[in-house]
């Protein structure tokens, strides 16, 4: 039964997705004589938590019930109060965790309050569940720097454009539609300066339709050495934009970009941006899981830096060809098969006519907390 409870736990975590960053996605359940009393889950950053929203459900019944939730209660003051006091409160007799929070101001100091008021705690059932929709929130809280999936759309023999870098359209509407939705669960995303040159993407998402205005945060960042971003740009619409650029690029034009409303980064000196540099000061403006939209040159530094947690590539059925025709990831390459990126976990779904698969590079592959 608690297995039970938990995957409904779960359930209700993800209707966050999108909106609780950097927060964790998380759901709550109570439960008395084997019935629903109250659920709830966390709706948006500096919101009540997932406990709160299902102890006011519960209300007075709250009392002598069982609460199954995702993650290990809160214990310290944020944007709100600790849940643990909330919980203890209303008198919940049993707590079912999936699994403790990695955030070193709780990391079972919440299980260890509860615990010391007489409540009961179960931990680890549907753990690597748990663990999973909150990959991003995991790395970011240990590390402070963004999670990264890298996302690209090729043919089946691996080929992102024509030989003459023609590249509209190789995946299917609906593939693509879905890439948009999807935009909408990370803090931000990022493309090169040859992306913006060739297409002017505005690299918005698509919002779902619970879209709650005023809550939902997102970044467009832009890798561009020498700041050749036209002003006129699309991508300057609606979202915050954050240039990452060098030394290199004209102080004027870094002027007009500022009047733009870009954030300006100065993060390497000879034309080639520092991308861990990159993501620790991402990390310091609370960006916690990042969507890298680049195209191969982009691509290849990312997984050649050791920044990316996560690939999604779309495959389309056709066949393009040609030796010189661009692939998701450029660069020299590598010499000895022994050094290939190795991808774990692998997943595939169909969506349209193309396929989508999805994995972990192998050093993100065991979160540890």
């Amino acid at each position: 039964m608690e297995e039970k409870y938990l995957k409904l736990v779960l359930k209700l975590a993800k209707k966050g997705s999108g909106y609780t960053n950097p927060n964790p996605l998380v759901g709550a359940v109570i439960v008395k004589d084997e019935k629903v009393i109250g659920k709830g889950y966390h709706q948006g950053y500096g919101l009540p938590h997932a406990e709160i929203n299902a102890l006011r459900e519960a209300g007075k019944k709250a009392n002598g019930a069982t609460l199954h939730v995702n993650l290990e209660p809160c214990c310290f003051f944020g944007k709100t109060p600790p849940c643990t006091d909330a919980i203890i409160k209303a008198g919940i007799k049993k707590i079912v965790i999936s699994m403790k929070d990695p955030n070193p101001k709780v990391s079972g100091r919440g299980i260890n309050q509860l615990k010391r008021a007489g409540i009961k705690i179960k931990t680890g059932i549907l753990e690597e569940e748990a663990k999973k929709l909150n990959e991003s929130y995991v790395k970011y809280i240990t590390q402070k720097i963004p999670f990264v999936t890298l996302k690209a759309a090729m043919s089946l023999d691996g080929k992102i454009a024509t030989r003459n870098g023609k590249s509209k359209w190789i995946t299917s509407k609906t593939a693509r539609d879905f890439s948009h939705r999807s935009r909408f669960q990370y803090d931000g995303i990022l493309a090169g300066i040859g992306t913006v040159l060739k297409d002017n993407p505005s690299l918005d998402y698509f919002p779902p339709g619970n879209f709650k205005k005023g809550i939902k945060k997102f970044t467009k960042i832009i890798v561009d050495g020498s700041a050749k971003i036209p002003l006129s740009a699309n991508l300057f619409r609606k979202s915050k934009v954050i240039l990452a650029t060098t030394k290199m690029a004209p102080i004027n034009k870094l002027e007009k970009l500022k009047k733009k409303g870009a954030e300006i980064l100065v993060l390497g000196k000879d034309g080639k941006v520092n991308l861990l540099w990159l993501m620790k000061e991402l990390g310091k403006r609370g960006i916690s899981n990042l969507l890298i939209e680049g195209g191969g040159q982009v691509n290849e530094s990312a997984l050649r830096c050791k920044i990316v947690d996560k690939i999604c590539f779309f495959i389309a059925p056709k066949i393009i060809g040609g030796e010189s025709a661009k692939t998701p990831v450029e660069g020299e390459g590598i010499k000895n098969l022994k050094e290939a990126i190795l991808i774990k976990g692998l997943e595939y779904q169909r969506i349209g006519e193309d396929i989508l698969v999805e994995g972990y590079i192998k050093k993100s592959l065991e979160l540890k907390v």
